[in-house]
């Protein structure tokens, strides 16, 4: 594997307040947007390690066409899945606090100030995650995903259900990722992985404002393989720990959800997905001005 610097990105000897990790693999068409959305953000304290993951389109050109020392960028020689390449952002990570952003979804210009305002002002909290708008294609919005409470109960109440904390919105302390870290065999659902294992001795909180537009793209064979994953992985967990109610549970809900997503796939039975909320007028302004600033930063223009 060949691990490089991207114009100076670890020449500072200050050391930066957040550590963001971008995995990619095959996301040339998105990633470009992806990143120019950190760039915009309010709060500049950062770093971002792009790793590539043995990608087979023009990824790591796109990778390499941004002149920003704040970014570093890895080279994989070899495709070794997601939960590795995390892992490695971790071990990599100089900053206090470490982020997860996605190839081809939109962070909201204050997500990081605000998440970090956020965890210094409770230091009980270990992972925080946001409300995200939903979209697809280019810009086609199809909603706002609202989890209600963002209390660590709430988020906690049903386990055996999962845990709606969208995995790109995470930030939390870095020596908690550390403790915990991703399971490679986990990798598909590795985000409720991580939250099963961690929930009873750690403090999750969620934002109730979107600070992530998430790229939907719902693949019928994607989608059952993660919840094959959620229920192996979660469920042999369960078992481990001697919670065998929870594994009775988790078969019963992922199978239920197996069966949901083909009826809506097969049939068309849309009422069956998470229902999503209409944007606020504030929110659906401010996605307008986050798309119009990032088409002129494509269209080589200043904003």
């Amino acid at each position: 594997m060949k691990s490089l610097d991207v114009r100076g990105g670890t020449g500072s000897d200050k050391q930066p307040l957040v550590t963001i990790a971008l995995p990619v693999y095959n996301g040339a068409a998105t990633l470009s947007v992806a990143v120019h959305s950190i760039l915009m953000q309010s709060f500049s304290d950062w770093e971002l390690i792009i790793l590539n993951d043995a990608s087979t389109d023009d990824s790591l050109a796109v990778m390499r066409s941004f002149d920003d020392s704040r970014i570093r960028l890895v080279e994989g020689e070899e495709n070794i899945g997601l939960s590795a390449r995390l892992n490695m952002a971790m071990d990599m990570a100089r900053g206090e606090y470490f982020a997860r952003m996605d190839q081809d979804d939109i962070s909201f210009p204050q997500r990081l100030e605000k998440q970090l305002a956020y965890l210094q002002s409770h230091p009980d909290v270990d992972l925080l995650s946001a409300n995200v708008v939903v979209f697809e294609g280019v810009d086609e919005v199809l909603g706002q995903w609202d989890v209600g409470s963002g209390t660590h109960e709430y988020i906690c109440r049903h386990p055996w259900r999962g845990f709606y904390m969208a995995h790109p919105t995470w930030m939390g302390r870095l020596h908690w990722f550390r403790h915990y870290r991703y399971r490679t065999c986990a990798d598909g659902a590795e985000d409720q992985d991580l939250l099963y294992r961690s929930f009873r001795h750690s403090h999750f909180a969620c934002l109730s404002e979107p600070l992530l537009a998430y790229r939907e793209a719902r693949v019928l064979k994607k989608m059952f393989r993660a919840r094959m994953v959620v229920l192996r992985s979660l469920g042999r967990e369960a078992l481990v720990s001697g919670f065998y109610v929870d594994a009775v549970k988790i078969l019963s809900v992922q199978m239920a959800k197996i069966f949901a997503d083909m009826l809506r796939h097969g049939l068309g039975l849309h009422a069956l997905r998470n229902a999503l909320l209409p944007l606020d007028e504030k929110t659906r302004a401010e996605w307008c001005d986050i798309l119009q600033k990032l088409k002129c930063i494509q269209a080589g223009e200043r904003v």
